[in-house]
C-alpha cells in the first residue's frame, strides 16, 4: 500500500466536490473573494493586482506542481470595494499588488473554475488569529453577497498535519476529528443562528479542538464566511475522511 502522501485516491471525493462547487451557487458569480489560510498580515490585506501570478508556497511535491497555471484575473474594483466595506465597519486594511495567489486559492479554484475566467480577490487573515475579529471581518463583507460576489473561506476543517503523517496515532485522532466535526456541523447547521457566532468565537473549547487545530489558521477562513452569512443557517455540503480524519465543507445561503 502506498504511504498516505503518495496515495492520490484519498483526495478523489474532495476533488469531485470542488468540481461541483459552481452548481451549488445560485448563479455565476461576478467575482470571488477568497480568504485563504496561507496568508497572514498584521491588518487584513487585499490582493488588488489586476493580473496576480501564482505563489508556489509548498515544498517537496513533484516538479509538475510547480508548473501549474491559473491565469484568473484580479479585480482592483472589487478589492477597493472590500476595503471600503472594512473601513465602514471600522476595520483598517492594507493593499498588496506584488503577491500572487497562494495554493489555498489556485489549487481548489483550478478544479472549480478551470477556465479561470472569474475575477478573484484574495483577502489575508489578520495575524492576531482572533476568531471574533474574523467573524467581524466577515460581517463587514456581507453586502458583497447582494452584489453577486461570492465569499469563499479556503482552509481545512481538520488541520493537524503531524497526526495525518503519524499512523500510530490514527485511531485516537480519527475519533477526535469525528467529534470535532460533529461539533462544527451542529454549530453551523443545527444550533440557533444567534448562538453560532458566540460558539465559533470560543471554538477552542469544542471537543478535541486543539488536537484538530494546533494552530487555527486553517479554521479562520470559515469564521469569515460564517460572519458574512448573517442569518443564513449553514448547509453541510461535503464530508469525507482524509486518512481517517473527518473533514467537511459548509455553505451559507
Amino acid at each position: 500500500m502506498d504511504p498516505p502522501a503518495n496515495n492520490p485516491t484519498v483526495w478523489v471525493a474532495m476533488r469531485n466536490y470542488l468540481a461541483a462547487l459552481p452548481s451549488f451557487m445560485a448563479g455565476r458569480p461576478a467575482a470571488l473573494v477568497v480568504i485563504s489560510g496561507h496568508w497572514e498580515t498584521p491588518r487584513p490585506t487585499v490582493l488588488a493586482a489586476p493580473r496576480p501570478g501564482l505563489l508556489f508556497d509548498y515544498y517537496g511535491f513533484p516538479p509538475a506542481t510547480y508548473r501549474l497555471t491559473f491565469p484568473a484575473p484580479g479585480s482592483p474594483a472589487v478589492a477597493a470595494r472590500v476595503r471600503e466595506l472594512l473601513a465602514r465597519a471600522g476595520i483598517d486594511s492594507d493593499e498588496e499588488l506584488a503577491r500572487g495567489y497562494d495554493h489555498g486559492v489556485f489549487i481548489p479554484l483550478k478544479v472549480s473554475y478551470p477556465d479561470a475566467d472569474i475575477p478573484i480577490v484574495q483577502l489575508s487573515l489578520e495575524s492576531s488569529l482572533d476568531p471574533a475579529r474574523h467573524i467581524d471581518i466577515g460581517r463587514a463583507l456581507a453586502p458583497l453577497r447582494d452584489e453577486n460576489i461570492a465569499i469563499i473561506g479556503s482552509g481545512l476543517s481538520y488541520h493537524n498535519l503531524g497526526a495525518l503523517r503519524d499512523s500510530s496515532r490514527n485511531q485516537p485522532m480519527n475519533i477526535a476529528a469525528a467529534a470535532f466535526d460533529r461539533w462544527l456541523t451542529h454549530t453551523l447547521c443545527e444550533a440557533p443562528v444567534a448562538q453560532r457566532e458566540e460558539a465559533l468565537a470560543h471554538w477552542s473549547s469544542a471537543p478535541y479542538a486543539r488536537l484538530c487545530h494546533p494552530r487555527e489558521e486553517h479554521l479562520l477562513p470559515l469564521m469569515v464566511a460564517a460572519g458574512a452569512a448573517a442569518g443564513d443557517p449553514g448547509r453541510h455540503a461535503f464530508t469525507d475522511a482524509i486518512w481517517g480524519k473527518t473533514v467537511s465543507a459548509f455553505h451559507f445561503g
